[in-house]
């Protein structure tokens, strides 16, 4: 039995434009057969990344370490993967003697470095198509594979006691490869040029909750449930 019509009337309103604005928000009728869901996730996408943009930075420490000659043991995960570190390490001005899945580099830490950070470069402004020509496989598969090599060249270098050359290995991986792997594909775009969409979702999911809250609340209220203490 409803105890007050009216407030369960206005409560029931509410709950139904809820779930037709729900509707609304989950159905394509953005460009490109996009929801709104999709579309502010690729907005907050788009800010992350250009936030994410570290490679000068780590280009200016790699620098730092041009002139230091380093041997490294670098092992791949299969034959292909062997092949396709050869030609990062070769691309990057290192000598590489490669027997099976085993490869020894040698080279300039600075170069090696620099060869890793152009490449995630390339992927993070989305010009992938520049690393299938240059190294012949897919765009992230490169990057996987400098991902992989660079692992091992912390932990090699660990071994060896160079731990200023281990830090920025670990960063050039953690900053630069892996960012631009996560992004690809991703426009960056700035904060302040989003800003009003960005403003309008986070009032709109707080107006769209306490709408939700009051609907449930009148509903109940209406129907005679009530908190007592």
């Amino acid at each position: 039995m409803i105890h007050d019509k009216r407030e369960f009337g206005i409560g029931l309103v509410l709950l139904t434009g809820f779930f037709i604005v729900l509707f609304a928000i989950f159905s394509p009728v953005l460009e490109g057969g996009k929801n709104t869901i999709d579309y502010l996730d690729g907005v907050f996408n788009s800010i992350s990344k250009n936030s994410a943009y570290y490679i000068p930075d780590l280009a200016e420490k790699a620098k730092q370490h041009e002139g230091k000659a380093v041997t490294l043991s670098i092992k791949a995960a299969d034959d292909g993967q062997t092949e396709r570190m050869n030609k990062l390490f070769t691309a990057a001005g290192a000598s590489v003697v490669a027997e099976g899945g085993q490869l020894t580099v040698t080279g300039d830490m600075g170069q090696l470095l620099s060869g890793a950070l152009a490449d995630a470069d390339l992927m993070f402004n989305n010009e992938g198509a520049k690393l299938t020509d240059k190294y012949g496989v897919e765009p992230k598969r490169a990057l996987y594979d400098w991902h992989r090599a660079l692992s091992t060249m912390g932990k090699e270098l660990d071994k060896q006691s160079k731990f200023a050359e281990s830090k920025t290995v670990r960063d050039v991986q953690t900053k630069g490869v892996e960012p631009a792997y996560n992004y690809f594909g991703i426009k960056a775009i700035p904060m302040s040029n989003m800003l009003w969409v960005v403003l309008a979702s986070l009032v709109g999911y707080v107006v769209y909750t306490i709408w939700y809250g009051y609907a449930i609340l009148f509903m109940f209220e209406g129907w005679g449930l009530k908190l007592e203490h």
